[in-house]
């Protein structure tokens, strides 16, 4: 019998979906995706070599847990230079992706029954993981202009509550925090005694002159109250490389290094030489990058506002937009009637062999997740199909 932890655990619908999509390509069927949260674009040259070097110089043996001394001081010198905050390499823990920093991170400040804050509309991991460590998940709306709610925030306080996860910029809805809202959250936190965990992987893919403020820049007590989780896979393409970091308060980094012993141990040596060259040298392709992407985001943004029955809020950062399509729920198919976000979905994969995300994964039921991670070609075309499938709707 399955224990009572996996069945307690929802499965990524992100993942699923993922899954669902390689099926029907393997049979042959054009589908264009619009669901992926990963870059399209190949990982930068020097990178691709720069992990060859180290195959070939046989850098393949297990390494000190927290990663390879150069890394964890490679990221201590970005943190300052992009973020405005000091930390020691013995802060630093290099993990197998953002997804093991964060898991690493929540076991290491919460006991079973304690409460996480989690603003929604969400990541579809956040609330899992949380559960992972038998931790009870608090889900908190956000504003309708997907920026943190404050009020909510602090009324959802008790004296349970272990640490409030935030995301910015966000996944699913695009949102890019502002200074005042965290500098509002740091001082619930100090004032509370928990802790910021802050996921930070989106924070070079920002647009319309907006700024990413990392929470622990913002005060020495914020500072001492933040734990910062990233990651190479969104900035530099690097998702199936699996390489990300947590920075934290030394009590805390030493935990999380000590849980990441009994797990994985050190995180892939290798890509950790490839991550190293990422960090130093690739600044341009970062740039290259998120001009593409503000570009798609204007063209994916226009075209949905266009659309007949559909809302969008137009965001600043990451690479999706999250529109409200719950006109179309009360519409029907061949008598079959869309119903909810995961009906929407279903229908525009198989009428029009285009994926995207179901809102309900993510909290936000009225709406879909759309990611603008493919060529303008594909999106273009992927839009077209989606506008004409609506258009068949009763």
């Amino acid at each position: 019998m399955l224990s009572k932890i996996a069945q307690n655990i929802t499965p990524s619908a992100t993942c699923e979906l993922e899954g669902v999509v390689s099926d029907m390509e393997a049979a042959g069927v054009d589908v264009i995706g619009l669901n992926a949260g990963e870059p399209d674009f190949d990982t930068p040259q020097n990178i691709r070599e720069a992990c060859k070097r180290a195959l070939d110089e046989g850098k393949t043996r297990y390494i000190n847990v927290p990663g390879l001394p150069a890394l964890r001081k490679a990221v201590c010198e970005k943190l300052e230079r992009d973020n405005g905050v000091l930390y020691k390499p013995g802060q630093i823990c290099i993990s197998t992706g953002a997804k093991q920093a964060l898991n690493n991170a929540v076991m290491a400040v919460v006991n079973p029954g304690d409460e996480v804050i989690i603003p929604m509309p969400g990541w579809v991991s956040y609330v899992e993981i949380v559960k992972l460590v038998g931790g009870v998940p608090v889900c908190v709306d956000t504003r309708p202009d997907f920026q943190l709610d404050l009020e909510a925030i602090e009324k959802a306080v008790t004296p349970r509550t272990a640490a409030v996860l935030i995301n910015t910029p966000n996944n699913p809805t695009g949102a890019v925090y502002t200074r005042e809202s965290l500098e509002r959250l740091a001082a619930l936190a100090v004032s509370h005694d928990f802790y910021i965990i802050s996921d930070e992987v989106y924070e070079k893919l920002v647009y319309n002159g907006k700024e990413h403020v990392c929470a622990a820049s913002l005060s020495e007590e914020a500072y001492e109250h933040t734990i910062i989780v990233n990651g190479m896979s969104k900035a530099f393409a690097m998702t199936g490389w699996r390489c990300g970091y947590t920075a934290a308060p030394e009590e805390i980094a030493a935990g999380i290094s000590a849980i990441q012993g009994h797990t994985t141990s050190n995180s892939t040596t290798f890509v950790q030489w490839a991550a190293l060259e990422a960090l130093g040298h690739n600044e341009e392709t970062v740039k290259e990058m998120v001009e593409e992407y503000a570009r798609r985001k204007e063209y994916t943004y226009g075209r949905l506002t266009a659309m007949e029955g559909i809302r969008c809020a137009d965001v600043d950062g990451a690479f999706y937009l999250l529109p409200d399509v719950s006109w179309y729920y009360s519409r029907k198919h061949e008598g079959k009637e869309i119903g909810d976000s995961f009906g929407f979905c279903s229908y525009i994969l198989e009428k029009a062999h285009v994926a995207v995300v179901p809102g309900g994964a993510f909290n936000a039921p009225k709406c879909v997740r759309i990611a603008y991670t493919n060529s303008m070609e594909k999106i273009r075309e992927g839009l077209d199909r989606m506008e004409k499938a609506l258009a068949e709707l009763e």
